[in-house]
């Protein structure tokens, strides 16, 4: 008999549906909330604003740079700036203030854009918000364990908030993120827009923002090439809005952040099949979508309900392309369901190969097949899997090929292995790990997916709160110079105790668990990995162009220049290698009808 830990049933029913609700009201992360910062750590906070004039002051900036909190900026001022864009894209620019006394009642400001030719484009597309500081730490080799006394503390700006006017502290900057949504029904052109930076509605600074609109679409996110897949995090949202699990409440305040996940192209929906997969890895553990029930007859009945409107609620959100359940393999083996005859919540430890793994999983993945069938979703349905090693691996897919073959498999792979499971439908290699560029054309001519994924461990390319910004666009070129389909990415919204102040968890880098802030707030990575997406899918374009028209001689410096971004290792000239190819693309867009 299996060892077996037992709950009560008010335990059960509150892990899945109360969900870890402590110390949150549902105003602290509403739209338009203010907040204090945490103090700056820095030694930068001793930095000398002596020869800093009175006055705000507002300069444009890089996008590829986060700018200390309290250090001098020391720069020159920008007041213009120039970005391309093809019809359909997202774009961005970052302006810098500062000021060496505080001051009151900062609003920046956006217009019209407006083109040369009397053409334009509604205010509407033009967003200026402030980017505020989180606490984040500096990486560190590993994952596992770190002490405390490891982690070194800082700030660094990645929320974008929506606030629509931000009292400046003396001797501290701000930087204000500008996105630019060009309509993919714009004319092509050179457009101009003025970006006024006020103090209590008088004007202190114009600047001059000219976007260069070329004669390009790009189609819509759910269109684009990028495989990208950012496993969701439900029980995150119901607890920083303080609603019910899986209540009408919680899939309402899901929408800001599912959607933004949505424009950025994402291609999977993340369920889970039984109790939380990963052994509560994350701050809040993984609800239930499905319920098991056993009968005092022995017999096995399960509740899809919870399962069913979350892929629905995602499909219509227009995230439809596959459905990957986690997991076959939970880090901890364990299964539980509730026993009737006993009036109770039952644990079970199920590894795989042993009778008891059989005889829980077969009777439930003969009845979800016929549930998706059903549902008519069992083409997309894989059933998903992630850094598990061989021995376990090798008897759960079996099983799968055995009870259940229709079903596809999804695997995350850190162990060398991919090439044992190539009938896989889904497989991401962790970045720098060996793979054979033969056996990814093979997998993209089957219809299968090949991926690479990031995590706590991989210093660079990546997504912490202290990544350089480029990183986040480094990985959609990287897929493109190794030729993967695409990036899977843990998590885009597994939210910490107060993401809205403080990026580390636990004995990760931190910002490892979130792309994304509470109440649809965007971040400087988050619209930095949209540009690599954005990129993917510009460059397939081009490509397919250049073929058709046998230009042999720009395909080939396209490639090249592509090339250089295969490593997965930082070296001192990567940044420059990623601008150089993106100039190239700007300069193709402008050539190629």
């Amino acid at each position: 008999m299996p060892k077996t830990t037992i709950y009560s049933t008010i335990a059960f029913a509150c892990l899945l549906f109360c969900g870890n609700n402590q110390g949150f009201s549902q105003g602290r992360y509403a739209v338009g909330t203010t907040f204090t910062e945490m103090a700056d750590p820095s030694r930068d906070t001793l930095s000398d604003w002596s020869n800093v004039k009175p006055g705000v002051h507002a300069s444009f900036v890089s996008i590829d740079k986060r700018f200390p909190k309290s250090l001098n900026p020391n720069i020159a001022i920008q007041p213009n700036n120039k970005v391309d864009a093809w019809k359909g894209e997202q774009v961005s620019a970052q302006i810098l203030l500062w000021t060496s006394t505080a001051a009151s009642d900062v609003i920046v400001s956006t217009g019209e854009l407006k083109s040369t030719t009397g053409k334009s484009i509604s205010a509407e597309a033009v967003q200026a918000r402030f980017v505020r500081y989180v606490m984040t730490d500096e990486f560190a080799e590993g994952c596992g364990y770190r002490k405390p006394e490891d982690f070194k503390a800082a700030l660094s700006a990645d929320m974008l908030d929506d606030l629509k006017s931000y009292n400046l502290e003396a001797k501290r900057v701000r930087p204000v993120w500008i996105t630019v949504k060009v309509p993919a029904g714009a004319a092509a052109g050179q457009y101009k827009t003025i970006i006024a930076v006020k103090q209590k509605g008088k004007v202190i600074q114009n600047l001059d923002l000219i976007v260069n609109v070329q004669d390009q679409v790009l189609p819509p996110a759910s269109q684009w090439s990028f495989h990208l897949d950012q496993w969701q995090h439900p029980s995150a949202v119901a607890r920083v809005n303080n609603v019910k699990m899986w209540s009408d409440e919680h899939f309402e305040a899901l929408k800001p952040t599912m959607k933004q996940l949505a424009a950025a192209g994402q291609k999977v929906i993340t369920a889970t099949l039984n109790k939380d997969a990963w052994n509560v890895q994350t701050y809040d553990p993984y609800a239930d979508m499905i319920t098991w029930k056993k009968a005092k007859d022995g017999s096995w009945s399960y509740n899809y309900a919870v399962f069913d409107r979350w892929v629905q609620f995602m499909m219509d959100l227009g995230i439809n392309k596959q459905i990957n359940c986690y997991s076959l393999l939970p880090w901890n083996n364990e299964v539980h369901y509730f026993d009737e005859a006993k009036n109770e919540l039952v644990n079970v430890v199920a590894k795989p190969g042993t009778p008891v793994f059989e005889e829980l999983w077969t009777p439930f993945l003969k009845d979800f097949s016929k549930h998706v069938s059903a549902k008519g979703w069992l083409k997309i349905t894989n059933i998903a899997m992630d850094e598990r090693a061989q021995e376990q691996m090798d008897p759960a897919v079996e099983l799968l090929e055995r009870v259940v073959p229709e079903f596809g498999i999804a695997f995350a792979d850190n162990h060398k292995s991919y090439k044992r499971y190539q009938k896989s439908t889904d497989i991401s290699v962790a970045v720098g790990d060996p793979f054979d560029q033969n056996d990814l054309i093979e997998r993209r001519k089957k219809g299968y997916i090949t991926t690479f994924y990031v995590c706590c461990s991989d210093e660079f390319p990546n997504q912490f709160t202290f990544s350089d910004p480029a990183e986040s666009t480094y990985m959609g070129w990287y897929a493109l110079a190794a030729g993967f389909d695409g990036a899977l990415r843990w998590a885009f919204n597994s939210w910490v105790a107060n993401p809205l102040q403080d990026s580390r968890f636990r004995t990760w880098p931190a910002g490892d668990t979130y792309i994304v802030y509470p109440q649809g707030r965007s971040s400087i990575r988050y619209e930095r990995m949209l540009e690599g997406i954005q990129d993917f899918t510009k460059v397939n374009i081009l490509k397919e162009k250049l073929e058709k028209s046998n230009d042999q001689t720009n395909l080939a410096k396209l490639n090249a220049k592509i090339a250089k971004l295969k490593k997965s290792r930082r070296y001192a000239a990567w940044n420059d290698d990623l601008n150089d190819a993106k100039a190239f693309v700007t300069e193709l867009s402008n050539k190629i009808k």
